[in-house]
C-alpha cells in the first residue's frame, strides 16, 4: 500500500476572500486557509493570501498555479498599500520548478511578463474567524456576486475537469 501524501502551497495576489473561494471550488483541494502570508526580505511584509492543502493525485501544483494566474491580476505586482503581493508561496524547494514553469507558460501565452513571484513561505497569520469561508457562508453578498462569481464561472468554463459543480442557490 502506498502512502498518500497531501501537499501545501500558498497563493497571493488578490483579495483573500476571492482567492479562498476560487480554490474551494476545485476538486482535489482538501483545505484552504485564508489569511496573511509572509516571505523573506524584501517580501517580508504581510500580504493577503491563502494556503491550499491538496491531493497531488487529484490536482497538480501546475494546475493550481494556472488557476491562480488566470483568476487574479498576475500582470500587476505589489500594490502601493502592500496588501496584495502576486506570489506563489512554496513550502518545499521541489515545488519551485513547477511554479516557475507555470508562470513562464502564462507569460508566454499572454506575450507579457507576469509579475508573479515564487517565494518561500516563512509565515502565516489566519484572518479573523468572521471572514473565514467568506463565499461559502453567504454567496449572495454583493461582493461575492460581483467579484467571486465571475471567477467561479471562469473556472467552471476553462477548468471544467477540476471544477466542483456549482451549488444550487435559491436566489440566483
Amino acid at each position: 500500500m502506498t502512502e498518500q501524501r497531501v501537499h501545501r502551497i500558498g497563493f497571493g495576489g488578490g483579495c483573500h476572500w476571492c482567492t479562498e473561494g476560487v480554490f474551494q471550488a476545485l476538486r482535489g483541494v482538501q483545505a484552504v486557509e485564508q489569511g496573511f502570508l509572509q516571505s523573506e526580505a524584501p517580501s517580508d511584509a504581510w500580504a493577503e493570501g491563502v494556503i491550499v492543502t491538496f491531493d497531488p493525485a487529484a490536482i497538480t501544483l501546475a494546475t493550481l498555479a494556472e488557476v491562480h494566474l488566470r483568476t487574479h491580476s498576475a500582470k500587476s505586482g505589489y500594490s502601493p498599500a502592500g496588501r496584495y503581493r502576486s506570489a506563489i508561496y512554496v513550502f518545499e524547494q521541489g515545488q519551485r520548478p513547477d511554479a516557475e514553469a507555470a508562470i513562464a507558460r502564462f507569460a508566454a501565452e499572454s506575450a507579457e511578463p507576469a509579475r508573479t513571484l515564487v517565494l518561500p513561505c516563512t509565515g502565516f497569520r489566519p484572518s479573523d474567524a468572521r471572514f473565514q469561508n467568506y463565499y461559502r457562508t453567504d454567496p449572495d453578498r454583493p461582493f461575492c456576486r460581483r467579484y467571486i462569481d465571475p471567477k467561479l464561472d471562469y473556472i467552471r468554463t476553462h477548468f471544467a475537469a477540476v471544477a466542483l459543480p456549482a451549488v444550487a442557490e435559491p436566489h440566483r
